[in-house]
């Protein structure tokens, strides 16, 4: 039914969420898993709860945190409780499977899920540049690992197929490798505040994220970055 998208899931705790996930991903037709960080114990569960998605549970990749899960994508949107704070112009769920549908065959939307207990770090937010959230009552905001897998993978699968004609974009590493030189210049400059350097960069993340740079324009700000640091440092 549906490609190009990988589900990420950071730190699952429980076993059934695992395997009630990816019974979700199977019913829409997706079925790339990567577990970032910690695996939940094994055991039995997993397959319990998956019922008929066993493969995708045991086909799930194994990364060592979000930076390598997300290794290859094109595009990766974070996903975050509806009453989460400093979030800005956070997608729907349909508007997300719209940014999907724009996409061209060969590139990857990273969807992630963050813990059980505790979501994702701000660090982790910041890194995928872009957030999604389903819209819930203020009364009981949190849901279920394996329901927020099934609502995303529901609006993705029924979204208009992607387009051949989207333009190309960077991947993952070379933004992430524009983001550090970056950083680095803007603290060294002290653009930055030393102590907490994140405080405005991630604002930063968020811009380049909705630019959708493409790989040239990634080299022409590296290129840019390079000459900055060369002119400081040879005067």
């Amino acid at each position: 039914m549906s490609g190009g998208v990988r589900f990420i899931l950071v730190e699952p705790r429980e076993g059934g969420n695992l395997g009630a996930a990816a019974r979700a991903m199977k019913n829409f037709g997706f079925t790339e898993m990567v577990i970032a960080g910690e695996p939940p114990p094994p055991g039995p569960v997993a397959e319990w709860w998956a019922s008929g998605a066993e493969d995708v549970v045991a086909a799930a990749r194994r990364a060592p945190d979000l930076e390598s899960a997300l290794a290859g994508t094109h595009v990766a949107v974070a996903t975050t409780s509806s009453r989460a704070r400093g979030v800005q112009r956070p997608l729907t769920p349909r508007e997300l499977a719209a940014l999907h549908a724009a996409l061209a065959p060969d590139q990857t939307l990273a969807l992630v899920f963050g813990r059980e207990d505790r979501g994702l770090t701000s660090e982790e937010l910041a890194r995928c540049g872009s957030v999604a959230v389903i819209p819930t009552s203020d009364l009981h905001p949190t849901m279920n690992l394996a329901q927020s897998v099934a609502i995303f993978a529901y609006e993705l699968a029924r979204a208009a197929p992607r387009l051949p004609a989207a333009p190309e974009l960077a991947d993952a590493a070379s933004l992430e490798r524009l983001h550090q030189a970056a950083r680095s210049l803007l603290r060294d400059a002290g653009f930055l505040d030393e102590n907490n350097p994140d405080r405005i960069y991630d604002d930063l993340r968020a811009i380049a994220a909705r630019a959708r740079l493409d790989p040239r324009e990634v080299t022409i700000l590296l290129g840019i970055l390079r000459q900055i640091r060369w002119h400081i440092e040879d005067h």
